[in-house]
């Protein structure tokens, strides 16, 4: 318990998330120090020294029961009721992951947001990656948080650090604990056909560290990008909102279709398979101009293009292990780190 904590004024609360986080969940609690809202730690199962440094600087530590499959959506809406149990008063509640540190003046900047306009639910400000060019995975992290501020009409955009109405967050039910990636866009989509506003302000909100170094960390987590794909498209792509269909319907051609073609054309009529190659290079070629068109530069929009193919057949592997889980009911996570 964090004694040196105890004159709470806030309206906001803060729920950090992680798992074997080490140094970096030190840096993201820090960051939250000076705020003067009440902070809970969530800890799914970490085998490192995560709840012993996390201690000193919350006020609570929640370790889940892992007899229950662990999610980040699992461990968000826990660490919820915690905090709003303990601190009734709270009317908004920011969530962090443990591999994020929040930027001066963030809080306040999207408390005032929020005040602006009652149906105004969610805010969200810039991330930024913090070793864009560590790597090359690390990279295309970077490019994927760039969008533009105003009110969300994709909820692609609504990762999982935003700050969230209290009374919205459970009038909804909060997030799906069994989506086991991109649950925070899930809940974006229902919060808007509830006829909420989910808007991105010009305002730095956090830094992220992917620390993505290896080929491998960055096909399983466009893996669980198709898993994520899958399973939205199944809650909400029925509503209005069609949430994920079109992805969905991309990611059958692109990353299931055309790669079975392919086999089965190596097979019985050799040569006709590099037609295949060939619709994935006119695929990335499509991919670089529309990166170009959004203002990215070409060095940026051409390592984005190389991998689109790539990011296809990943996300065709994720959306078959959707199919799978769910004829299962079972969902799992899929860890990258």
């Amino acid at each position: 318990m964090n004694t040196n904590n105890h004159h709470h004024n806030s309206n906001i609360g803060i729920v950090v998330i992680g798992r074997n986080e080490g140094q970096r969940l030190m840096l993201s609690l820090q960051s939250m120090q000076s705020s003067n809202c009440p902070i809970i730690y969530v800890d799914s199962g970490s085998s490192d020294n995560s709840v012993e440094i996390a201690k000193p600087l919350v006020d609570r530590v929640l370790q889940l029961n892992p007899a229950a499959p662990f999610s980040a959506a699992r461990a968000r809406n826990e660490g919820f009721e915690q905090l709003t149990t303990s601190f009734p008063s709270l009317q908004y509640i920011q969530f962090v992951d443990g591999d994020c540190v929040i930027c001066e003046g963030w809080l306040t900047a999207a408390q005032i947001a929020l005040q602006q306009d009652g149906k105004r639910a969610a805010v969200i400000g810039h991330l930024q990656e913090l070793n864009p060019d560590a790597s090359i995975y690390n990279r295309m992290c970077a490019m994927e948080w760039r969008s533009p501020a105003g009110d969300l009409t994709n909820f692609g955009a609504l990762g999982g650090i935003s700050v969230i109405r209290a009374d919205v967050f459970k009038q909804l039910g909060g997030f799906k604990a069994n989506v086991i990636a991109g649950e925070d866009s899930e809940f974006g989509v229902r919060l808007s056909l509830a006829g909420y506003k989910v808007t991105k302000i010009d305002h730095l909100m956090a830094t992220h560290d992917a620390n993505m170094t290896s080929f491998q960390q960055w096909w399983k987590r466009a893996v669980r990008g198709g898993h994520a794909i899958g399973q939205r498209a199944d809650i909400n792509g029925h509503t209005i909102a069609k949430d994920c269909v079109k992805e969905r319907k991309s990611t059958l051609v692109w990353g299931i279709f055309l790669p079975l073609l392919a086999l089965f054309l190596l097979m019985f009529a050799g040569r006709w398979s590099l037609l295949v190659l060939l619709a994935y290079v006119y695929l990335a070629i499509k991919v670089y101009f529309y990166r170009r068109k959004q203002g990215e530069n070409s060095r940026d929009a051409l390592t984005y293009a190389q991998f689109m193919p790539l990011v296809k057949i990943a996300n065709g592997l994720g959306l078959l292990k959707f199919y799978v889980n769910k004829f299962k009911q079972s969902y799992e996570i899929i860890e990258y780190k």
